[in-house]
């Protein structure tokens, strides 16, 4: 029973990983009837959960850790596409994961130009306050974000402090196609544009790509949703997400251009 046990559980790659009951009948070669008595046994033990889109890892696997071993994953996925988005940006990208009210750097690129923005890995910043942190904002429930910003405190002047306006603000960037900007709202001299990773069940994480306050941070937009994308069909399990359309990386696009394609649509199911 443990190995069979096992077998299954090795089907699960990571957190985000999703399997069917005949996924695992056909990669483990066990009967139908004994592949499904183990899965129901391990999410009685909460080593997997059942939720409509099938199995994954249950509270029990991911407080092995599993968060960690999901968040280096992830980042490993993310690598190639960062840098790749970094060069031709010449800005600065992150990678985020959404930890209580704050996101958690996982990754940061950017050559020299890094060390004048103000974040690390490993560091943490009010997610209402950055890009980042609303891109993953606008995919929660309304009444999670009643709860847990209701006392939203300002960072800078230009910081987001009134529910009202933060709701407002999440709505624009699902009417947005996803995209989120802030300038001057976390870090008084910086911008930035951001777009979460978004996984069956939510937001999984960000990425963002930053520069100074006067930087025409929409311009890098089709860059940006390129890279989700990418990094969106690495590292989830499942069939690859749509693929926007955008024009090539090297079109310029003017800023008419640019303004029309971020207000058409209603926010999209793309990342």
């Amino acid at each position: 029973m443990v190995e069979r046990m096992t077998l299954i559980l090795d089907l699960f790659e990571h957190p985000h990983t999703r399997r069917n009951l005949e996924e695992v009948t056909r990669r483990t070669r066990l009967p139908r009837s004994t592949a499904h008595r183990i899965l129901d046994q391990l999410v009685r033990l909460r080593w997997l959960d059942h939720t409509t889109s099938g199995y994954r890892l249950g509270k029990r696997a991911l407080g092995l850790g599993g968060r960690e071993i999901g968040q280096n994953a992830l980042r490993s996925a993310a690598a190639p596409v960062l840098h790749d988005l970094a060069i031709r940006t010449k800005l600065v990208v992150h990678l985020a994961v959404l930890s209580g009210t704050e996101v958690y750097y996982l990754d940061k690129v950017g050559g020299r130009s890094a060390v004048d923005v103000p974040s690390r890995v490993g560091g943490r910043a009010p997610a209402h306050c950055t890009a980042l942190g609303k891109a993953m904002l606008a995919w929660l429930p309304p009444e999670r974000i009643d709860t847990e910003y209701a006392d939203a405190v300002r960072r800078t002047p230009r910081s987001i402090g009134d529910l009202g306006i933060l709701h407002q603000e999440l709505d624009r960037i699902r009417r947005r196609r996803g995209l989120a900007f802030e300038r001057g709202e976390c870090f008084a001299h910086v911008s930035c544009i951001g777009i979460a990773l978004r996984g069956q069940e939510g937001p999984a994480a960000a990425i963002s790509v930053v520069g100074d306050v006067q930087t025409p941070m929409e311009r890098v937009a089709p860059l940006l949703m390129q890279a989700a994308h990418a990094v969106s069909n690495e590292f989830f399990a499942g069939p690859a997400l749509p693929r926007p359309d955008l024009a090539a990386p090297q079109q310029t696009w003017s800023s008419e251009a640019m303004t029309r394609f971020l207000t058409v649509g209603d926010g999209g199911d793309w990342l």
